[in-house]
């Protein structure tokens, strides 16, 4: 019996990688790890428009009001365009008028954060998939209520998922 349980603990440790970012355990939300993913810069290329790799991996911003994304009211999920990491949740995305796809909200754990001091008059926040490095864009002060956050992310920097169709696997 003991044996039996603990080559089921092995097994389930295995899966985890596999898991989804998030777990359910005693009816609350838990963080999963994400494991980093690095690639050479030729790879990532390979994988990406000129314009998707200028803005995820030089992090060059898309002109104002080009993203097809702009559009995108179907409930379901924005992942990033290089690794594929959920990032968004279509609920949380809001028209803010600015050109860019805009959200209230990442996704708990999937975005990472640095200053960006490239203007001279302004200090933002940048962030960045957690997993892969991807530029995505910035997150500014002036969103709607409740959270008052409007993270604004370069359309070619994502890929939209409507919601009943499988998220893809990450890419490795």
């Amino acid at each position: 019996m003991h044996r039996r349980k603990l080559i089921q603990s092995m097994a389930a440790l295995a899966a985890l990688p596999l898991a989804a970012p998030f777990a359910r355990a005693a009816g609350q939300l838990v963080s999963v790890v994400i494991p980093p993913l690095r690639k050479p810069a030729d790879a990532w290329r390979k994988l990406l428009s000129p314009m998707a790799y200028a803005v995820l991996f030089e992090e060059a911003t898309e002109r104002a009001f080009t993203s097809p994304l702009l559009n995108e009211h179907r409930e379901g999920t924005f992942v990033c365009a290089a690794c594929l990491l959920p990032l968004f949740d279509a609920r949380t995305k809001f028209e803010s008028g600015t050109g860019w796809p805009s959200f209230t909200r990442c996704i708990p754990g999937h975005c990472g954060f640095k200053v960006d001091h490239r203007l001279a008059f302004e200090t933002r926040t940048e962030y960045h998939c957690v997993r892969c490095g991807g530029h995505q864009g910035h997150v500014f002060d002036d969103g709607p209520p409740p959270l008052g956050k409007r993270w604004c992310n370069n359309g070619v920097a994502l890929q939209f998922v409507p919601h009943g169709q499988p998220l893809p696997a990450w890419r490795i």
